[in-house]
């Protein structure tokens, strides 16, 4: 059964910086995509950033530079170290996980999140 765990949300000012976790079991790393979504009110569900069973990683646009995936293979720990944070990063931030398929992670990301697992999601507020 898969569980994805979520923490490390808060609130800061513009220009801090927060780290989540998500801690997930159930299922074999390598046969899974991991990522992060955001949701803030009133707006549709965006995609962060996502690592591939092969330790890949990519980010969406306005997250490039500030955002900083990654993973702790022993601890089953998917990290996610937001720097340069402002007030639109406001949002319910989503660990995700979904079993790789022939289509590639990037190909779940950007089209099938809707495939995922998702996690209990943890509150970010930026304030200005």
């Amino acid at each position: 059964q898969v569980q994805l765990q979520e923490s490390g949300g808060g609130s800061v000012v513009a220009g801090g910086s927060l780290k989540l976790s998500c801690q997930a079991s159930g299922f074999t790393y390598s046969e899974y995509c991991l990522g992060w979504f955001r949701q803030a009110p009133g707006k549709e569900r965006e995609g962060v950033a996502f690592i591939d069973s092969a330790g890949s990683t990519s980010y969406a646009d306005s997250m490039k530079g500030r955002f900083t995936l990654s993973q702790d293979n022993v601890k089953n720990t998917l990290y996610l170290q937001m720097n340069n944070l402002k007030p639109e990063d406001t949002a319910m931030y989503y660990c995700a996980a979904a079993r790789v398929t022939y289509f590639g992670c990037s190909y779940w990301f950007r089209r099938r999140p809707d495939l995922s697992y998702w996690g209990q999601g943890t509150q970010v507020t930026v304030s200005s």
